[in-house]
């Protein structure tokens, strides 16, 4: 009898062709009524979409465009890349409910034949329900950034179940690593992924910690740090902290605009590259843990270079023209869309104060005469 290992691929492709074929004969044959017709233009030239962007998938959506016959069929290269990821969200999503059925009825050694029927059943069941859920169904056959962020996300998960099998070995922490680079990926496409944060960490605690009431909480309260810090930290944190550099060395110092941006990367790819060098000399393994999940989320979250880039050559669609670092911060924060306060704060129709209506918020600044100045 042929291992668990061979069915659970084989059956896993075969969810995956059924899956692929299933959204890729109900794909739309153009662009749909919202924010899709915008997705598929700033793929297929590159152009800057509404705040905060997807440039990543931008980027992959431009590489399926390149394979269009005509212009016509341009929406329908952009669907089949969106059906194409759901169609490897089920195979991961297959992946990850059979390691998880595995665990609840294998014995840890060769499994029976009923075993292995329920297993790829259960495994089966899942993925196919979740392939002809109507909204998930609905994201999969459209040139919208659901599909591709789906993908990321049952990539991470499916990535941290591969860690937990190899938990013990040596370097089984290259997949926290590669889990970390997926999640600055994913940013290029949608903030959904990070989702799957507090599932990872949760994972890792079980895996690694004997289950106590205390250490659920002690988790709990880690995903929600960890989360927070991805979110309020590090992805405006870097720009903001660029913005800091680019106003010293152009306001304060005369220099060319961008000197400030380009010094700030050289000290912090250096300051980085420093600490992993070291940590790793002296086997500080958590450190250096850390130290290369944080360079490979930078590394993924760069993508964002690209709308940097194609704002500064002003293509016909530049929302926001996000074309220095604070343009690029404004962007990301989604600024132009307001604050709708939840706990406390104005009213949706609260009337400006008429004597300083603009107190509250950062300033916002313009390139002008070779330097910044206060818009």
């Amino acid at each position: 009898m042929k291992t668990f290992k061979f069915y659970n691929t084989v059956v896993g492709w075969g969810i995956f062709v059924i899956a692929a074929i299933v959204y890729l004969m109900t794909i739309e044959p153009t662009a749909s009524f919202w924010d899709c017709s915008e997705f598929i233009t700033t793929a297929y030239r590159l152009e800057v979409g509404h705040p905060p962007g997807a440039p990543l998938f931008m980027i992959l959506g431009r590489l399926f465009t390149m394979f269009a016959p005509s212009t016509a069929t341009i929406p329908v290269m952009v669907n089949i890349m969106s059906a194409l990821a759901s169609a490897f969200t089920i195979l991961f999503l297959f992946w990850s409910i059979t390691h998880l059925a595995r665990k609840i009825i294998g014995t840890g050694v060769k499994e029976t034949l009923s075993e292995l029927i329920v297993i790829l059943g259960a495994g089966a069941v899942g993925a196919l329900a979740y392939t002809f859920s109507d909204t998930f169904w609905f994201s999969a056959v459209e040139g919208e950034v659901y599909g591709t962020s789906s993908l990321f996300t049952a990539l991470v998960f499916w990535a941290i179940l591969k860690w937990e099998n190899e938990a013990d070995e040596p370097y089984a922490n290259r997949w926290l690593v590669l889990i970390s680079y997926l999640v600055g990926l994913s940013i290029g496409v949608h903030l959904l992924n990070l989702l799957a944060i507090p599932a990872i960490v949760f994972v890792y605690y079980f895996r690694k910690y004997e289950t106590t009431r205390n250490g659920i909480l002690v988790a709990s309260g880690l995903s929600v740090v960890i989360l927070a810090t991805m979110i309020w930290v590090v992805i405006p944190g870097l720009v903001v902290a660029a913005s800091w550099f680019e106003l010293l060395f152009v306001n304060g110092i005369g220099l060319p605009y961008d000197s400030g941006v380009i010094f700030y990367a050289v000290v912090l790819t250096g300051a980085v590259s420093y600490g992993i060098i070291y940590t790793h000399r002296h086997k500080k393994i958590v450190a250096n843990t850390i130290l290369l999940c944080l360079s490979v989320i930078v590394i993924g979250y760069s993508s964002y270079a690209m709308t940097v880039i194609r704002s500064t050559a002003n293509p016909p669609m530049d929302q926001n023209n996000p074309d220095n670092v604070f343009s690029l911060l404004s962007y990301l924060n989604r600024d132009q869309y307001g604050s709708r306060p939840l706990g406390y704060g104005q009213y949706y129709n609260a009337p400006l104060d008429s004597k300083d209506p603009y107190i509250k918020g950062s300033p916002t600044y313009i390139k002008r005469n070779g330097h910044y100045e206060i818009a």
